[in-house]
């Protein structure tokens, strides 16, 4: 007898009563099992629509969707957006997706169970979101298959004919990607700089930087609404200015902080109070805490604008310098220190045992790599100069391109070494694999890299 002939003799066994539905697991694994194709493309919505999925997108693992950059077919028509999955229909208002802006395009909202009162997923502008309910079948199978890890990203088309080029002809399409991606970058700058000023322009840069990928749009916000020129006017009332306009300042504050905190919280209190008239807004920055690093907290973040903004005329001549010096900008920036937050890691908390870095390594190789040698090199700096900057930590966009477009990191690692490489990866995506909506299948980048091959 075949596996499969036993199988169903066990299945044609007569049964009492119909075993009741194993428990969900953590919605994280079913996060993976989904991005795995674990249950399938294909389906059906509530509303009785067929629902496949084309392409499956990027998994987000940080605050919104947890599914970017998807493309769905519902009714024969292909949507492109965010995919959202939940344990039960009723978590998307439990969890506030219908009131946050970052759902307001969710394409399809997929549940794994059906229980509980009625609920509707709508986004704020009340429209309604495709939903499908994970059949019980589907679901017991992917759950029977062995556990492991899911990659945070498929390879492509283009893994075997980028295999096949020459490592020359590589290093020219990734120096030409990087280029382009520096001139788009620099205009970036230069606009702001037409519209409020060089050294703003850079602030804003850097403000943008500090925020990584949570806070980049608050730290912009913060240092739109308060101006260089007046954090620099009052060099005592600098860190009082940037908290209280950043939201983070209560009257009670220093109740709740460490004694050793609390002379320092009620002096920035006092500072902001009077000045808050004219900078506080009606409208709340957008910050992001959770799911942070502790030394990634966005109160460390303003603290670094702000102990930036002390030392600004140093600090522009090494950003605005021709040649761009990049080891004496990144040791400068490393060694940013400030007395209380250097062992600090929010406005209230206790002190660490150890100094933590205020901007840090990682931080300054990401201002040069998006926002200074694009700059330099529009002014002339040499492309070679740019390719000796060495990349920082590889994040997560990184890995996802090494192993869309390589296969594997350990394919790709001879171009993850380069700050320039890096940014040259991050273009090809975006150009080609973020504007496909066909899951690889219709993208022209595998065919155009035979041109690449002379």
């Amino acid at each position: 007898m075949t596996y499969r002939g036993l199988l169903a003799d066990v299945w044609d066994r007569p049964i009492l009563a119909e075993p009741p539905p194993s428990p969900l697991p953590a919605e994280l694994e079913l996060q993976a099992l989904w991005f795995a194709g674990a249950f399938g493309r294909d389906f059906r919505d509530t509303a009785g629509n067929t629902v496949r999925v084309v392409q499956f997108g990027e998994w987000n693992r940080s605050a919104g969707p947890d599914f970017l950059h998807a493309a769905v077919e519902i009714a024969g028509r292909v949507r492109e957006g965010p995919v959202e999955l939940d344990l039960r229909p009723s978590d998307w208002e439990a969890h506030g997706h219908g009131a946050d802006p970052a759902f307001e395009d969710t394409v399809l909202h997929v549940v794994f169970a059906g229980d509980g009162p009625a609920s509707f997923t709508r986004t704020r502008e009340h429209r309604e979101v495709p939903r499908v309910l994970m059949p019980r079948d589907l679901l017991e199978e992917a759950l029977l298959r062995p556990r492991r890890e899911t990659a945070i990203a498929r390879p492509g088309r283009c893994v075997r004919p980028l295999a096949a080029v020459a490592p020359a002809a590589i290093a020219t399409l990734l120096a030409e990607a990087a280029n382009y991606r520096a001139a788009q970058k620099a205009a970036r700058f230069l606009r702001n700089a037409d519209a409020h000023g060089r050294d703003a322009a850079l602030y804003h840069a850097v403000a943008e930087t500090l925020g990584y990928r949570s806070n980049a749009l608050a730290m912009r916000l913060l240092a739109q609404r308060l101006p260089l020129a007046a954090v620099r006017e009052h060099p005592e009332q600098t860190e009082a200015l940037l908290f209280g306009a950043a939201g983070f300042l209560a009257p009670d504050l220093h109740e709740k902080a460490p004694p050793d905190t609390r002379d320092h919280l009620r002096g920035l209190w006092d500072d902001w109070w009077k000045a808050r008239g004219r900078w506080e807004s009606a409208h709340t920055i957008p910050w992001k805490a959770g799911g942070q690093r502790p030394a990634n907290h966005p109160h460390r973040r303003v603290a670094a604008l702000g102990a930036l903004a002390l030392d600004w005329p140093r600090f522009r001549k090494l950003a605005f310098a021709r040649p761009l010096d990049a080891p004496a900008l990144v040791s400068y920036l490393s060694k940013l220190d400030d007395p209380f937050w250097t062992k600090r890691h929010t406005l209230s908390s206790a002190a660490t045992a150890r100094p933590v870095a205020l901007f840090g390594k990682a931080r300054a190789v990401e201002l040069l790599a998006n926002h200074l040698f694009p700059l330099a090199m529009h002014e002339g700096e040499p492309f070679d100069r740019y390719l000796k900057l060495a990349a920082g930590a590889r994040n997560e966009k990184v890995r996802r391109c090494a192993i869309r477009l390589f296969g594997s990191e350990d394919a790709a690692s001879p171009w993850l070494k380069k700050a320039a490489h890096h940014q040259a990866l991050l273009q090809i995506y975006r150009d080609f694999c973020l504007d496909d909506a066909s899951d690889c299948s219709d993208c022209p980048f595998p065919e155009q890299l035979a041109q690449w091959r002379v």
